[in-house]
């Protein structure tokens, strides 16, 4: 399945590409051979990069699940007054070859959203969790508030949220979309118990998080 979110560069992709490829072999033209190539190349990156697979999301509701694929790069125990005091990080870097998908981690309330601007440093830089552009979406649930951010990247400039205010989404649900390279934040209530480590790789809308 192909995300939504893909078919603004896939469709022009494919419709400059067809045409360009059949054009090239019809007339033997080398240069147009290696940009038929090279397009193609490009569309079938994007083609992989726009997937957006079903999951199956876990029913128990004292599960917390990740709001993105990727990898665990950071964990920390913090302080952060919209969850309520002491919290705990998880920040998960999405590389160009993750699905891009954002999911919400659990049921609950939609409290606030609000986009911050800032930088476009590498999402692998820790720091781009504090400076990077962002859009910001605080959960109410009954066993805490959840703060996920979604953050750009180095390449990733566009950013999409679907979550609005005073909206009931549940646990799995898309959240929004990151184009290209990028970085997702899960703040959440310390109480939980831990489910991840660093360095663990993790499904969006499936691995758990944190139990409840």
């Amino acid at each position: 399945m192909i995300a939504k979110e893909g078919r603004v560069i896939l469709i022009p992709l494919l419709l400059v590409t067809f045409p360009i490829g059949v054009y090239a072999h019809a007339s033997d033209n080398n240069l147009l051979i290696i940009l038929y190539t090279t397009l193609g190349l490009l569309f079938l990156f994007c083609l992989n990069f726009f997937r957006d697979p079903v999951r199956s999301i876990p029913i128990d509701k004292t599960m917390v699940v990740s709001p993105a694929d990727g990898k665990v790069v950071k964990i920390e125990d913090i302080n952060d007054p919209d969850v309520g005091g002491p919290a705990r990080l998880v920040s998960i870097f999405l590389n160009v070859f993750n699905v891009h998908v954002n999911r919400v981690p659990i049921d609950g309330m939609i409290e606030s959203v609000e986009r911050k601007s800032g930088s476009f440093l590498a999402a692998f830089n820790h720091l781009a969790s504090d400076e990077n552009e962002q859009i910001i979406t605080i959960i109410n649930n009954e066993s805490g508030k959840y703060k996920v951010k979604q953050i750009a990247g180095l390449i990733a400039r566009r950013i999409l949220c679907y979550a609005k205010h005073d909206i009931k989404m549940n646990k799995g649900d898309r959240l929004g979309f990151i184009r290209f390279g990028s970085r997702t934040d899960l703040i959440m209530p310390k109480h939980l118990d831990l489910q991840v480590k660093v360095g663990q790789k993790v499904t969006g809308g499936e691995t758990v998080i944190g139990i409840i």
